[in-house]
């Protein structure tokens, strides 16, 4: 398997400057988690867009379109902030014979009750078994991306119909 790791930015990349006093994206968690737990497939973690996902655009998610669909593999894993990732999953629904899964994280990777590490453990196991399609991962759960919204109040995501 050949994954390619769009980290597109979000709270998982993000990282505290002090002389800020905000959080602010930075590289890709996604290189430091795999290369960690010593993953034995071929990855590339590219860096594409390092925006806060409540600033993305349609153009933005016309770009990570393109570069899906021209990516020669099957097997992709979006790195995205929560609070619009499904939208982006479902402009990727356009993307043929792709396994595409988009996950993110409620805390930044950097911080110790981080659930990165979890959600991208999770997506890797997902983007290996499902069949092509676009799905979205968090929460120890794997979502059709066409039938799940952000339950803000409970900081998790929840199906709107029947589970996967």
């Amino acid at each position: 398997m050949k994954l390619l790791v769009l980290a597109i930015g979000g709270t998982i990349d993000k990282v505290y400057f002090d002389a800020l006093s905000d959080y602010q994206i930075g590289t890709p968690a996604a290189t430091e988690i795999l290369q960690r737990v010593k993953v034995n497939f071929d990855f590339e973690v590219r860096q594409m867009i390092s925006k806060d996902s409540l600033e993305m655009t349609d153009a933005d998610r016309q770009e990570i379109l393109s570069v899906v669909q021209d990516h020669s593999g099957k097997h992709v894993i979006i790195t995205h902030g929560t609070d619009t990732m499904v939208e982006t999953g479902q402009v990727l629904n356009q993307a043929a014979h792709k396994t595409i899964v988009i996950m993110g994280a409620m805390q930044p990777a950097i911080m110790k009750l981080t659930d990165a590490d979890f959600n991208l453990g999770v997506a890797v196991a997902a983007v290996q078994t499902l069949s092509e399609g676009v799905y979205l991962c968090m929460n120890g759960r794997i979502y059709d991306v066409d039938r799940v919204v952000k339950n803000r109040a409970e900081g998790q995501f929840q199906d709107l119909g029947e589970g996967l």
